[in-house]
């Protein structure tokens, strides 16, 4: 694997539109070489050549190429507790942790990749209650920060706005008139950057991808501040 991306292979799309269709473990299993070419191979490289780049943004944060219990997420799903009961999730993705989290819901820069959407960015996704607690509370103390993330021009411009769903009525314990309640009512923070899925197969998609999670970085240093964690951006 080498540290420059040139793409993915046009297939990768065509195969996950395909599984869509066919969302069964004979089809996957007389495709699995189909899926190791066109997926797994390339997203690891695609891994491998962000590493360097990730840490320039933050070498806390970890692009972990291994093809299993590293930063690609599993293409098998969970369905023990869903009617849903297909067995494979009809796209690709990887997320970059930061070395201190331990699953999905830990701080971290997340790609996402489906035949009709593609989208990169950062956040906390549905963390636990102890966690929102600690990133509302670093709202309430350094509000002027927040504001300076909420208001920056470059994140706005490329991503929007924080995202995130929300509570109906204000945390317990927080005031309902507070300046951000509603960022303090969120349930998860996280920015993201879409782009058209054709992106993906030119040496482009991983220089817009480390331009995105470049923007993304003062936001996800506030993040991972209020959950004491270390933040370091090596110069």
């Amino acid at each position: 694997m080498k540290q420059s991306f040139p793409g993915f292979p046009k297939d990768s799309l065509k195969f996950l539109t395909e599984l869509s269709r066919n969302n069964n473990r004979d089809w996957f299993n007389d495709n699995k070489p189909r899926y190791l070419e066109s997926i797994v191979e390339p997203m690891l490289d695609f891994i491998v050549a962000m590493a360097p780049r990730l840490e320039k943004i933050s070498d806390r944060y970890v692009a972990d190429a291994r093809r299993n219990g590293g930063s690609m997420f599993r293409i098998y799903r969970d369905v023990r507790f869903t009617k849903d009961k297909k067995p494979y999730k009809e796209n690709i993705g990887c997320h970059f942790r930061h070395m201190a989290g331990k699953d999905a819901h830990a701080p971290g820069f997340y790609i996402h990749i489906e035949p009709k959407e593609v989208f990169f960015g950062g956040g906390v996704w549905c963390p636990p209650n102890d966690i929102l607690y600690k990133i509302r509370t670093s709202i309430i103390e350094k509000p002027d920060a927040w504001i300076k993330i909420v208001k920056n021009k470059t994140l706005i411009k490329r991503f929007g706005a924080i995202r995130g769903d929300s509570l109906k009525r204000p945390p317990r314990g927080f005031d309902a008139d507070h300046l951000h309640i509603k960022d303090l009512k969120r349930k998860s923070f996280f920015i993201l950057q879409s782009a058209e899925p054709s992106l993906i197969f030119t040496p482009k998609f991983i220089t817009e991808v480390e331009r995105a999670l470049t923007a993304a970085s003062p936001f996800m240093q506030f993040i991972t501040t209020a959950l004491d964690l270390p933040y370091s951006r090596k110069k």
